[in-house]
């Protein structure tokens, strides 16, 4: 594989990496949920209307 197919590559999975993040986000919106993340080792709860 060559550095511009490795590259394009990775810029077609960061895309879907994005493009998922954000579809997630909405429906946690849409159902008033929480989302979890790891910030600086601890869990942290965080309403998706913050977000």
């Amino acid at each position: 594989m060559s550095e511009l197919e490795s590259r394009e590559l990775r810029d077609s999975i960061i895309s879907g990496l994005n493009a998922s993040f954000q579809k997630l986000v909405k429906e946690k919106k849409r159902t008033n949920s929480e989302m979890a993340f790891a910030q600086k080792g601890k869990i942290v709860k965080v309403k998706a209307t913050e977000l």
